[in-house]
Order: structure tokens, then C-alpha cells, then sequence
């Protein structure tokens, strides 16, 4: 089991690869959307670089944590679900592949640093553990977010990865 410094210092390694994955995103993106999404994104991760920065300052200096509020800018799975028709009609004839793979890398890392904040959940104990919770919920959200702007890119007919249509009656 890791020491809560150690646990903190590896969180700042997953946020600042998230976070860099999204600022190249940004720099690459081929339309105005795009580029809002991947900033948006890629200061979100900043922010809780900032705050995982502070915790780790607070650790070190007297051994405590406390636990402070953090809002996402992501917003809930029914905001995300209510506007898809409206994404992928904003989107269609055009090509994004380029897109679609910076998306696929972050999907990735998200679900490898959401992953990491449930071990971490499970070997922490009272505001630490408090703490990579909220981690948790916020970065479950960026898979979910990350998904529907995969899905409705690729025009896959999946969303959130229920088939939007059955061809089979």
C-alpha cells in the first residue's frame, strides 16, 4: 500500500498526462467546438493538479488533510445525453478521425486515472480516502463526457455504449 504522499505524487503524475493529452488535443483540434472541449478538459485536470498540489503541501507540512470541495464543469450524464442529437448533427459530413484518436487516448488515460483513484479509495483511510473519492465521481464523469464526444464523432450508433438503434426488429 502506498503512503498518502506517494498516493498524491501519483495522482499529480496521472492529472499532468490527462492534462497534457488534452492542451495537445486542443492545439490539434480541426474546429472551434473541438478546441473549446479539449480546453475546457485540459484546464479542469489543471485544476485539480492545483488542488492534489495543495493537499500534498498540507500533508507535508502537518500531516493532515482536509478535504475541500472541487466542482466539475463536466456536466451530468442526462445534460450530456439530452444534447448528443444535437452534437452529431453539428457534426456530420465531416471528417474527424484525427479527433476521434486524440479522444480514444484520452478515454484511455481517463479510465487508467479513474481506475487508479478506486485502488486508491480502497487503500486510504478517513479524508484521503474522502478525498480520491471525489476524484472518482469527477473523473468518471471525463470517461463518460470523453465516450459521448467518441460515440457521436464516429457516428457509431452507440452512446454510452448502448446501441441508440436495433436493426434486428
Amino acid at each position: 500500500m502506498p503512503t498518502v504522499e506517494e498516493a498524491i505524487l501519483t495522482a499529480i503524475e496521472f492529472e499532468n498526462r490527462v492534462r497534457d493529452t488534452y492542451r495537445g488535443a486542443e492545439t490539434a483540434a480541426t474546429d472551434d467546438t473541438g478546441r473549446r472541449v479539449f480546453k475546457l478538459l485540459a484546464d479542469e485536470e489543471q485544476g485539480h493538479i492545483d488542488y492534489l498540489e495543495s493537499r500534498l503541501k498540507q500533508w507535508r507540512d502537518d500531516g493532515t488533510i482536509t478535504v475541500e470541495s472541487m466542482d466539475s464543469v463536466v456536466p451530468p450524464l442526462e445534460k450530456i445525453a439530452e444534447r448528443q442529437q444535437d452534437l452529431q448533427k453539428g457534426l456530420e459530413g465531416n471528417d474527424r478521425g484525427n479527433e476521434i484518436k486524440m479522444l480514444q487516448k484520452a478515454h484511455e488515460l481517463e479510465l487508467k486515472t479513474s481506475e487508479f483513484y478506486s485502488e486508491m479509495v480502497e487503500a486510504m483511510e478517513a479524508d484521503v480516502k474522502k478525498m480520491f473519492a471525489r476524484f472518482v465521481e469527477i473523473e468518471d464523469g471525463h470517461v463518460a463526457v470523453v465516450r459521448a464526444e467518441i460515440d457521436a464523432l464516429s457516428g457509431s450508433g452507440y452512446f454510452f455504449d448502448f446501441a441508440e438503434f436495433n436493426m434486428e426488429g
